[in-house]
């Protein structure tokens, strides 16, 4: 039997059909990760603002020093992003001084009704666990450095280097859940909902707080708790 050109190209196409369709597909795992963007450009502080006022002139208690956000004394108030943001993934290094207390605050927003970024956003600690009272407050290291503040503490209390060195830390926000790490370490993992959640929240002092943890979408925030703190490379990138 003689077979024409154009019948063997539809057999050879239906056999490639074929094949393709065998091929088991793959998934890629994980969320899809947006590119890095820089949240600080290293000599300027484009892109923040102190809490509740945004379009106004940042206070001069938050100063670039060496390449660093730098809480120069009390009273800047809390500096957060001028974007919102809810998946994503965020990088930064810090360094505290001795006796020093900072905090990164996530999910923070920004209104009127709420005097400070931590009404809303949980927050990592930021302290010198060695100096600081605070180390030794709440429950069980639940306000160290690395911890959810008030709630749950870090699961290696060495990750943190001493105060005047450089830490590292990365704050994983996805889809409820949230992972803290610090110094390549991932010392705390949570669900910010759900019952574990709640019962968390009402043995802290958040209990009964209307608006905590109550937005999917916020700010960033760097605390002024009155102490000198240094924030570098600083960046982000959205899931």
């Amino acid at each position: 039997m003689k077979i024409s050109l154009s019948m063997m190209t539809r057999v050879v196409l239906l056999a490639l059909i074929v094949s393709v369709a065998s091929v088991p597909k793959t998934v890629a795992s994980g969320p899809k990760k947006g590119k890095w963007v820089k949240l600080f450009d290293g000599k300027t502080l484009t892109g923040w603002h102190n809490y509740l006022k945004q379009g106004q002139p940042v206070s001069d208690k938050w100063q670039v020093e060496d390449g660093a956000i730098t809480l120069t004394g009390r009273g800047g108030g809390d500096l957060v992003t001028d974007k919102e943001y809810t998946n994503y993934e965020l990088e930064i290094e810090w360094k505290i001084s001795e006796k020093g207390n900072s905090g990164i605050i996530y999910r923070v927003h920004e209104d009127p009704k709420y005097r400070t970024t931590y009404a809303t956003g949980p927050e990592m600690q930021v302290l010198d666990n060695e100096r600081h009272p605070d180390a030794k407050a709440g429950k069980n290291g639940n306000r160290t450095s690395g911890s959810l503040y008030d709630m749950l503490p870090p699961s290696d209390f060495s990750a943190q280097k001493v105060a005047g060195e450089w830490n590292k830390v990365r704050l994983v926000v996805n889809n409820g859940k949230v992972e803290h790490y610090l110094n390549g370490k991932k010392v705390v993992e949570y669900k910010t909902s759900g019952p574990e959640w709640e019962k968390m929240v009402s043995e802290s002092k958040f209990k009964g707080w209307e608006g905590f943890n109550k937005y999917d979408t916020g700010r960033i925030a760097l605390q002024d708790h009155g102490d000198k703190v240094w924030y570098r490379n600083i960046r982000i990138r959205e899931l």
